[in-house]
């Protein structure tokens, strides 16, 4: 089964150099779901911007989402749309409740904390400075999210050195393999 990947930028939307740029530019097939504010991202906005990104796949995407684009994901999952997606691979989501949190959390919060409608894998570091590696694993749970802890990564970013971040790669790779989606 061939399926689309949609990429999911956090806040600031992944810079040039982002593991998840990289990989977009490796696979040119893959989707980067735009928004119109990446520095001042509003929920219901971005949702709805999801919403059409994965209506216009021509199957189930594969979700790719760092830092509050899991938070999107997870907002997108409670929103009841009748879409669909065959799996979420969700890398150092952000904890918006926390108090050091950089921007207003305009809707994101609170961060829903019930079962994600499919498979999913929560990809955390030890020492991520925007969600503590518990909150990290309560997410994971809550949403019925197989849980991967990476080690001392920082925020899983450019700044934390993963670049291209081969190992996280595999990782995505090895998932879609479990939910039955080649890539």
């Amino acid at each position: 089964m061939e399926c689309e990947v949609l990429i999911l930028a956090g806040l600031w939307n992944s810079g040039p150099e982002h593991w998840q740029t990289q990989w977009e530019r490796r696979h040119p097939d893959w989707t980067r779901v735009p928004h119109r504010d990446w520095n001042n991202p509003e929920c219901r906005e971005w949702v709805a911007e999801l919403d059409a990104a994965i209506a216009a796949c021509e199957g189930p995407p594969v979700l790719v989402a760092h830092s509050l684009g899991c938070v999107l994901a997870a907002q997108w999952a409670r929103s009841g749309s009748s879409l669909k997606v065959a799996g979420a691979f969700l890398v150092a989501p952000s904890d918006v409740e926390a108090a050091s949190y950089p921007i207003d959390t305009n809707g994101f919060a609170p961060v829903p904390m019930e079962a994600l409608p499919f498979a999913s894998v929560v990809v955390a570091s030890a020492d991520d400075p925007y969600v503590s590696v518990e909150r990290a694993r309560a997410f994971a749970k809550a949403w019925g999210s197989r849980f991967e802890e990476i080690g001392d990564a920082g925020h899983v970013n450019e700044a934390s050195g993963h670049g291209a971040w081969a190992q996280g790669e595999q990782l995505l790779m090895a998932f879609c393999r479990e939910i039955g989606v080649e890539k």
